[in-house]
């Protein structure tokens, strides 16, 4: 038990550090819609008869039926947006409408769409959220002359990771709700209200953490063993669900019951985590990554290489089947639980601690809290029993545990969720890849995440599992070229490699009206600064609006079309030859070791931007220290 001197001080320099404004701004519209409280008994599995057709264990060797019978209508569903998308953004010399068009019966022949949204905490959702109102055609004024409304709609896929996973959650379990919309929402929905510290939740619950624990409680009491990624995963309901306490009843598996879903008129969600073998803390290039789609939880990786019916997770699988002695349990897949996990990094509070020279009164008080949870592999996500157990014996590692252990999906440095969307069996042309990562100590990208994803798809034989990924250079040539302070294209070339890769349109995170480099792990944001992170999100995958480069919208549609205009051997318009010229990246490397990158502000400040923290890694044990203590002194 710690002394209150230390909790009092770790509230201290957690509160301290994240104190920021109290004013409320927004409109208030009708609620948002919003997913379904899917689960038999709130936020605690429950034990129920099974289907007559008993779920199993799937291999990875191709898409699920699901996925297969989505896909048909979703592509259809994507024909008109993106015609109405390519007539908009002036491909001159081709008329984009009258091709796509032309293609809509084999649409297979027709560009297929992705979007990833980097880690990063809150920094990471904001300005993701940015991209994604750019891209939205129900954003206000975003499908003008020359805007990228729409490009979301023509979008097969939408993957997220930690911070990313909050958004795209967020979103889904709204009803594929708009950003727009959420932020109209805030003073009634109470989503996205982020002046509410999640250390302290909303200023309308009295009993916060009390409610936290009572959930967490339920879960145990009926035998499954908790983490803290528990009680983390329902802290984060309370912002991004619109319900009650956070919406406990409500599964990530719910997503594919929406009709809007079924009928294909949105992308499909993904959420990424990353395996962890018991008592390991750093996490490998070669670890197993695992994705969470509305219908499963598994991996195309070649180690466990399946996938488990998402609903009926909690089940007591073994070698790939539910023995018929075993009933099967639903509710285990609760939306905060997934958004947690992608999340959750407390057990890289170990490796920050040893990593720094301090030996003062607050490391101390950390070591000893999440030590003690650490010993029972607690400081992570535990998926028990293990739907993986006895499956793949040869080659999973997990394979005679009875827990699977999931982290936060960006320890293994592939802080953007693209693992999903280079599965050759998804064959997606184009990803936009939104990066919010804290690569360099300025907290701005420097091209890690392309950098550790194209080292691991360099072993095709081994992990990379007949993947591939466009080559990159190294982060010391993303900074020295400027390749991490403007849009670049990867893969431009497919000729370069032998297997189908897709073509990656890389979106850094910079100040173009705002210093979006905000810690991870600030906690509290006013309106204001929520908002101008925000814009700056929407700045930087629009070039601000085309100011910066008035063809840059033409140059979206080219890397739109690329790999289809591949396919149907139609001749690349002159236009995006140039295009291609201006944004591919050409394989120019400059591997000096940079000067500390401190990007000026491109243009004009949205607002007075939020000041970083003196010391990160202090900074990040606090907070975890300050949760901990939260939930022990209840």
């Amino acid at each position: 038990m710690q002394s209150p001197g230390l909790i009092s001080f770790a509230w201290f320099i957690l509160i301290v550090s994240c104190q920021a404004s109290n004013s409320v701004h927004g409109v208030a519209n009708s609620a948002i819609r919003r997913a379904l409280p899917n689960a038999p008994d709130g936020y605690t599995p429950e034990v129920g008869n099974c289907p007559s057709s008993r779920p199993v264990i799937r291999t990875a060797s191709e898409l699920s039926p699901n996925e297969v019978s989505w896909l048909e209508k979703r592509r259809n569903q994507t024909v008109d947006t993106m015609s109405d998308l390519l007539g908009r953004l002036n491909i001159s010399g081709f008329d984009a409408q009258t091709y796509i068009t032309k293609n809509a019966e084999n649409v297979s022949n027709l560009p297929n769409i992705a979007i990833a949204a980097s880690g990063g905490g809150y920094r990471a959702m904001l300005n993701g959220a940015g991209a994604v109102a750019a891209f939205d055609s129900r954003t206000e004024n975003s499908t003008g002359p020359g805007q990228l409304g729409g490009l979301l709609q023509s979008a097969t896929y939408f993957s997220g990771l930690s911070g990313g996973a909050w958004l795209v959650g967020s979103i889904y379990v709204n009803n594929f709700t708009s950003i727009q919309g959420i932020l109209d929402n805030t003073t009634t929905s109470g989503v996205w209200n982020l002046e509410d510290s999640i250390l302290e939740g909303p200023a309308t619950v009295s009993d916060y953490y009390r409610q936290l624990l009572a959930a967490v409680e339920g879960k145990t009491d009926a035998g499954y063993n908790d983490s803290i990624t528990d009680y983390w995963g329902r802290a984060l309901s309370y912002q991004f669900v619109n319900a009650t306490e956070g919406g406990p009843a409500f599964t990530w598996s719910s997503i594919a019951l929406q009709q809007e879903f079924i009928d294909g008129k949105m992308p499909m969600p993904i959420v990424v985590a990353d395996e962890r073998e018991p008592d390991q803390l750093a996490i490998a290039l070669n670890t197993t990554i695992f994705e969470f789609n509305p219908w499963e939880l598994g991996t195309f990786d070649p180690t466990t290489y399946g996938f488990v019916p998402l609903e009926y997770l909690g089940s007591s699988f073994s070698a790939g089947t539910l023995p018929q002695n075993e009933d099967c349990v639903r509710g285990f897949d609760n939306v905060g639980f997934v958004m947690g996990t992608s999340s959750s990094l407390f057990n890289q509070a170990f490796l920050l601690i040893n990593g720094t020279g301090d030996a003062n009164i607050l490391t101390n008080a950390i070591t000893a809290i999440l030590g003690e949870i650490g010993e029972h592999n607690n400081d992570i996500s535990l998926y028990e029993p293990n739907p993986f157990y006895q499956y793949n014996n040869e080659t999973n590692d997990n394979a005679q545990s009875p827990t699977l252990f999931l982290v936060d999906g960006g320890e293994d440095q592939q802080n953007i969720p693209l693992h999903p969307l280079i599965q050759p069996v998804r064959s997606v042309d184009v990803i936009f890849a939104i990066d919010s990562s804290a690569d360099i100590e300025t907290q701005w990208p420097n091209g890690t995440s392309m950098v550790a994803s194209y080292r691991r798809s360099l072993n095709p034989a081994g992990i990379a599992n007949g993947t591939s990924f466009p080559s990159v250079p190294d982060q010391s040539t993303f900074v020295n070229l400027g390749l991490n302070a403007r849009p670049t294209f990867f893969g431009c070339n497919s000729s370069n490699t032998t297997t189908p890769t897709p073509l990656i349109v890389y979106l850094p995170n910079y100040p173009y009206s705002y210093l979006s480099n905000v810690s991870t792990f600030d906690l509290e944001y006013n309106n204001t600064e929520r908002n101008a992170i925000i814009q700056n999100g929407y700045n930087v995958v629009t070039m601000a609006n085309g100011t910066t480069d008035e063809e840059w919208p033409t140059c979206v549609g080219c890397a739109i079309l690329s790999r289809s205009l591949e396919r149907t051997g139609t001749e690349i318009p002159m236009v995006c030859q140039e295009c291609f010229t201006r944004y591919c990246w050409n394989g120019t490397l400059n591997s000096t070791l940079p000067l500390l990158y401190t990007p000026e502000m491109a243009g004009t400040p949205e607002a007075e931007s939020k000041a970083t923290k003196p010391s990160a890694t202090l900074y990040t044990l606090a907070f975890l220290c300050a949760f901990v203590i939260g939930l022990s002194t209840v």
